[in-house]
């Protein structure tokens, strides 16, 4: 699923357009995603994307990268035979496109604002 467009606050993925966070699965995109903690991302928040087995996770933190990951999280994922990549969004937008080709299981999880 390519990311088309980002910018502060919106986000367009294969056409359409999403104005609250995502997780981008690789069939279908998970829109209005929550965290528990607004800022923080925690095991919690990312326990279904573990379950669906991504060879890599791209995590966006924001157009200032102001989003937090727990340092929990990425022993979580280090212990799920899971890569992480994290950076400001606009950044991971690039780093994923880059990877569609690949014949890696990825999956994004996209802060878009702050």
């Amino acid at each position: 699923m390519k990311i088309d467009k980002y910018q502060f606050g919106k986000i367009n993925i294969e056409g359409k357009d999403y104005t609250h966070d995502v997780i981008i699965f690789p069939v279908y995109v998970e829109s209005n995603w929550w965290r528990l903690q607004s800022h923080l991302l925690t095991i919690e928040d990312i326990e279904k994307i573990v379950s669906e087995k991504p060879d890599i996770l791209f995590i966006g933190t924001g157009k200032f990268g102001l989003m937090k990951v727990a340092k929990e999280v990425i022993e979580y994922c280090k212990n799920n035979q899971i890569e992480i990549i994290i950076d400001k969004t606009e950044n991971i937008v690039r780093k994923f496109n880059k990877h569609l080709d690949s014949k890696k299981r990825i999956v994004a999880a996209l802060h878009l604002t702050c």
